[in-house]
């Protein structure tokens, strides 16, 4: 790799670890090409990337970013899997080491918090941007449901009785 494709792939890098909502950096020895092949696949069904890249070009290109804590753990053969969404990448990744022992997560960084083992861990079983969007509109639409309901209440109650009273009196 010649000087100008290494000041690509810094570059590269550098957009990633701008951009991205987190990153998480694993080590991935032992895994076959059909397992780095399906560790892409499901990152790209939830909107998230995997990289591989030499070390020494991530920690250059890490260097006055905010998530520069993880260049600590860039140290033998490393993946980064990484999403704008900062749950998607740290669920994926946990997901796939279940599937996969020799996928080994070392940690990462969701903007300028360091994250260990355990937090990547706490990161994936957080709810995702989606999930946390239905849950406040469902918030916010309850009490109008619940308003409506009581608004509604009278007028029903009102109508069972007058059908109570119509059935009494064609009983009769």
């Amino acid at each position: 790799m010649d000087r100008a494709q290494k000041e690509k792939v810094v570059e590269e890098l550098g957009q990633i670890f701008e951009s991205s909502g987190v990153v998480v950096v694993a080590h991935y020895a032992g895994l076959t090409v059909a397992e780095m092949q399906d560790l892409r696949a499901r990152a790209r069904d939830a909107e998230a990337s995997v990289r591989v890249a030499k070390n020494r070009l991530a920690r250059i290109a890490l260097e006055g970013k905010p998530c520069e804590s993880i260049a600590e753990y860039l140290s033998g053969m490393t993946v980064l899997t990484f999403s704008e969404d900062p749950v998607a990448a740290a669920r994926i990744a946990e997901k796939f080491a279940k599937d996969n022992p020799k996928f080994e997560i070392l940690g990462g960084a969701m903007g300028e918090t360091a994250l260990d083992r355990g937090g990547v861990e706490a990161v994936s079983k957080m709810p995702s941007r989606e999930e946390l969007i239905a849950q406040i509109a469902s918030c916010i639409g309850a009490p109008a449901a619940n308003i409506a309901g009581a608004i509604g209440a009278p007028g029903a109650n009102i109508a069972g009785i007058l059908s109570t009273i119509e059935e009494k009196a064609e009983a009769a």
